[in-house]
């Protein structure tokens, strides 16, 4: 499966959202949100529940109309696409599928109105390991069989695009490993891909690049790597020789002390040093040690310092409140704010083709 560079006239698949804003109500679900999503890499989109990562993704496919700011496809927004399918292959909720459909017929349902032949469909569950099974009904699929039926149906029109929110739900161990696998296989072609999680932990061995948010603003985007920098080791080193202690560290490391509010006397937390080397020193110096601790801060707990924690509260009506991994289905209350989108029913200006069947 090779990108195809004669879909639309855009000039590649960069993803520039810039300024992006969006409130319900009183509610400001996105707040001045900026990043680009480059071609050739996976990006994480990352945030706890309600951050505003689905609102986010719904504005840059169309389906809400910003209230300010923009969000861009190669340099277009998404109802200026021509063959939107060809260009961008997405799915944003949990796919529906009617459970005496075979996966075979599921996607012919949806090929002419992308625009590929009945052979596509063989192909796209061939890619995501469906192949034996496409004769089989939909109804019969474990939750991991129909994560991955959804996702060959946003690669039936061959995008260079993919946007996926939380595409890991559902998957066991061995479904996760190969998820990560293909998705490196899409961004080792060329394609833009972008996954939204909620863990970083679920996607941290996939992602080149992460973009984070919280209460509808960024808070950090780089490359994994910088973040992996945030990260720190800490020893902890306890003595009753209060005076011996504060000697210790004054001569070998009096930078690398973290202060502590209510660290008791004859406690001392040091970063960037490797216990072997504080019990090395402490013996040496005679000093008699009741405690030497590790603890690692890892990218979960940059995660969750930069995010606040934990969740972030309700995104307004349309995207990603604290309930809506449970219910995503679910209507949400009240009016719904107009779409930028195509006419009903216009093929590929939805989530993706095979998201709602």
């Amino acid at each position: 499966m090779s990108p195809r560079s004669l879909h639309d006239p855009s000039p590649d698949g960069t993803v520039v959202v810039d300024h992006l804003s969006k409130s319900f109500g009183v509610v400001r679900a996105v707040d001045d949100l900026s990043f680009t999503v480059r071609p050739g890499r996976v990006t994480g989109f990352l945030g706890p529940n309600g951050a505003g990562k689905t609102t986010t993704l719904r504005m840059l496919l169309g389906l809400v109309r910003p209230s300010g700011g923009s969000a861009t496809i190669g340099g277009r927004h998404y109802h200026e696409l021509d063959h939107p399918a060809r260009v961008v292959g997405a799915a944003l909720e949990a796919a529906s599928f009617h459970p005496g459909r075979t996966a075979r017929d599921h996607l012919r349902v949806y090929a002419p109105q992308v625009g590929v032949p009945d052979t596509r469909c063989d192909e796209v569950l061939a890619l995501v390991g469906l192949a034996d099974v496409a004769g089989r009904r939909v109804g019969g699929f474990s939750l991991g069989m129909r994560q991955r039926l959804g996702l060959a149906a946003t690669l039936l029109g061959d995008p260079r695009v993919l946007v996926l929110d939380e595409p890991a739900n559902g998957l066991d161990p061995e479904g996760i490993a190969w998820l990560r696998a293909f998705l490196r296989h899409l961004a080792g072609e060329g394609r833009t891909v972008l996954v939204s999680s909620h863990v970083l932990s679920e996607v941290q061995q996939t992602v080149d690049d992460v973009v984070i948010i919280a209460h509808g603003r960024l808070v950090h985007a780089s490359p994994l790597a910088d973040l992996a920098r945030l990260t720190t080791r800490t020893v902890r080193v306890s003595s009753p020789d209060v005076d011996g202690l504060a000697r210790l560290v004054a001569e070998r490391w009096p930078t690398l002390v973290v202060p502590a509010e209510g660290e008791r006397p004859g406690s001392v937390t040091l970063q960037d040093v490797d216990a072997a080397q504080v019990g090395a020193a402490a013996f040496a110096a005679r000093l008699e040690v009741h405690e030497l601790a590790v603890r690692e801060v890892g990218l979960e707990d940059v995660f969750l310092r930069l995010t606040g924690g934990g969740t972030a509260g309700p995104a307004g009506p349309a995207g990603d409140g604290g309930h809506v991994a449970a219910h995503r289905s679910a209507a949400p209350p009240g009016p719904t704010p107009p779409a930028d989108t195509g006419e009903p029913g216009e093929p590929g200006r939805h989530a993706q083709p095979g998201g709602a069947a």
